[in-house]
């Protein structure tokens, strides 16, 4: 009897420890090879790393299960695991430490997933790692230093991914690509790496020249799967191949300026001109007197690769437009700046102004308001204020509902301003008006402005403030009994707009203040002079496409 008590001991036991080693997680299932315990999901809704995974696993597949996350140590337990794959998942974040005690990992894919970033410092607890299958993620940057935590990978796809730049100190920095240029040409002693870059939007200026120059010359023991790589832009260069690309040097911007001293009559049109060369394309601003220039648009011309030029044009020149003037081009490289002076000779001030502004005091004052940026929240509004007294503060900006009479009111001083106004409400009818210090704001001198319609999905958010501008710029001037034509009149409103202010000077002679100053849409200007001149007049007013003040 003690003989069969003690068999069905040992029977008992060793069902026991068999069963706890077939233990599987649910809803995946488990198998046994040459090459140890697997575990195969597929298909299953986990959304995170099984906590209960057994330990003895050497290869773990979980496929299309929702994984959104690898958190850290999520894996830890895994110490005899040699086989990681996780594919068409919907993984977006990968941790410093996802990788934690995987010393034995030698192959991890996760292909298709959402990743956009990959901390490389994590691969330092797999230095055995050799496969790495990283393609059709959202990958767009490649660190200098991120292969050289990988001194046994043999093989790299980063295939169908959003690279666009990657610096040659990629390859240099791997230590496999070192051992491989000592040995290069001694067949066998290095083994075999593949490289997988294809199908990615390649940007084919002077950032990428030391990576199409590496592609060029690579040979085994280095392998592309695919030397065919190909150029997505610029759009000189799209389409072509790297082997059919020259590439070079990046360079600091240069500039220069046809002429840098410019002399003009009161109320001429100035054209300032400024050539860039620069390599890649550099940022173009011009500054006026050590201000940004907000009042005047500059016009950008691109002649080729390296090289364009600049335009900034002030249509009617005024004493608050003389100065310095300096356009500068910026890009990594460094900048570059060439000044331009801008003077109008004193005999010219005893000219009368052009229409459609006339002047009749020393202490004029010019404002351009305009919407210099729009978000899914709000706008931002900047203004230039010039004025022959430039210490004096007496403007005011009044912004809200076009229909409401309290508004928000920000004094404006002279140079350029601005100021955002978030949380606009779609749908809604806003302005921003310029008055003397003081005074409420009233119609004519006005950026109105609406909001769009609400897609109510938080997808559609970016484009909930689609706004739609009535009256972009306004240009005041002071003393009053003037009109002030809106962007956009048309030249018959123009000439209209001088014979109204004449008119209006004769009517008011000596009473006037700001106050009085009003500015005029084409419909306006048009509705006045009905009584006077019609059928010609009648039909300009048809189909104008001026901005109209409500």
């Amino acid at each position: 009897m003690d003989a069969r008590r003690v068999a069905l001991r040992f029977i008992l036991a060793f069902h026991l420890i068999a069963s706890a080693s077939s233990t599987c997680v649910i809803g995946c299932s488990c198998t046994d090879d040459n090459l140890g315990r697997s575990l195969l999901c597929t298909e299953a809704s986990m959304e995170h790393i099984p906590e209960d995974m057994p330990h003895d696993f050497s290869k773990v597949r979980i496929e299309k299960c929702h994984l959104t996350e690898l958190p850290p140590g999520s894996l830890s337990r895994l110490g005899a695991l040699e086989f990681l794959w996780l594919n068409f998942n919907e993984i977006r974040v990968m941790n410093m430490e996802s990788l934690k005690g995987l010393a034995n990992l030698t192959e991890l894919r996760l292909q298709g997933n959402r990743l956009t970033s990959v901390p490389w410092t994590a691969f330092q607890d797999t230095p055995r790692l050799k496969i790495l299958d990283l393609k059709h993620n959202s990958l767009d940057a490649l660190p200098e230093d991120a292969l050289s935590y990988l001194p046994a990978l043999t093989y790299l796809d980063l295939s169908f991914n959003r690279l666009s730049v990657i610096s040659r100190d990629v390859f240099i920095h791997w230590p496999l690509y070192q051992a491989a240029e000592k040995a290069w040409g001694k067949e066998g002693l290095v083994s075999n790496v593949v490289l997988a870059l294809h199908d990615n939007p390649w940007l084919c200026d002077c950032h990428l020249k030391g990576f199409v120059d590496f592609v060029r010359t690579v040979s085994p023991p280095i392998i592309l799967m695919s030397s065919y790589l190909m150029c997505s832009g610029p759009v000189s260069k799209a389409g072509k191949f790297f082997h059919d690309t020259q590439l070079k040097t990046c360079m600091k911007p240069q500039t220069s300026a046809p002429e840098t001293n410019v002399t003009l009559p009161l109320g001429a049109k100035a054209t300032l001109a400024c050539s860039i060369k620069a390599r890649p394309r550099a940022t173009i601003q011009w500054i006026h007197n050590q201000q940004i220039m907000g009042a005047f648009a500059a016009i950008e011309t691109h002649i080729d690769d390296d090289s364009s030029s600049s335009q900034l044009v002030i249509p009617s020149l005024q004493p608050p437009h003389q100065g310095l003037y300096t356009c500068i081009a910026s890009n990594f490289m460094g900048n570059s700046s060439v000044n331009i002076t801008v003077n109008i000779p004193s005999s010219s001030y005893s000219a009368p102004p052009p229409p459609p502004v006339p002047m009749r005091s020393d202490n004029a004052a010019h404002i351009d308001v305009r919407i210099a940026k729009q978000t899914a929240h709000g706008i931002t509004l900047e203004w230039t204020l010039t004025t022959d007294n430039p210490a004096a503060t007496w403007l005011t900006l009044h912004f809200g509902k076009y229909d409401s009479p309290r508004k928000e009111t920000i004094y404006v001083g002279p140079g350029i301003s601005s100021h955002s106004f978030a949380d606009l409400l779609p749908v809604t009818k806003y302005e921003a008006c310029v008055t003397l210090r003081g005074r409420p704001p009233r119609g004519g001198r006005c950026v109105v402005f609406v909001t769009g319609s609400n897609a109510g999905e938080l997808e559609q958010r970016a484009r909930l403030l689609h706004v739609i501008v009535l009256v972009s710029a306004v240009l005041v001037a002071v003393p009053a009994g003037v009109y002030a034509c809106t962007t956009g009149a048309r030249i018959s409103c123009v000439e209209q707009c001088a014979g109204l202010w004449k008119e209006r000077r004769r009517r008011r002679e000596g009473g006037d203040s700001f106050d009085g100053v009003q500015a005029a849409s084409d419909e306006g200007l048009c509705r006045h002079s009905k009584e006077k001149r019609r059928g010609k007049s009648e039909e300009r007013c048809k189909g104008s496409s001026a901005a109209y003040l409500y």
